[in-house]
């Protein structure tokens, strides 16, 4: 073999390793953003299923204060009645 046919193949080798690493670099890059997008939308997934607990919460507490707020009402319905019973019997 002549010297000039072993240096193209010697460059062809190298260009051809050079395109595999390039690839395989490449790849790993995708994966690793893949892994990176799965997380971040797990991370998603988690935040919006914290965000559901807390008004699942706020509604609750609410509700709460609503049948506070309706007794109350009722409390003070009781009490005026009774005024103006207390009243009508003075008369």
């Amino acid at each position: 073999m002549s010297t000039l046919a072993v240096i193209a193949i010697v460059v062809v080798v190298l260009i051809v390793l050079a395109i595999v690493v390039s690839a395989a670099r490449r790849k790993s890059r995708e994966r690793e953003l893949g892994h990176a997008q799965a997380e971040a939308q797990h991370d998603d997934v988690q935040h919006h299923r914290e965000r559901a607990d807390e008004r699942r919460t706020e509604a609750a507490i609410a509700e709460e204060k609503a049948k506070r707020a309706k007794v109350e009402a009722d409390l003070d319905e009781e009490r005026a009645q009774r005024r103006e019973e207390e009243l009508s019997d003075r008369n």
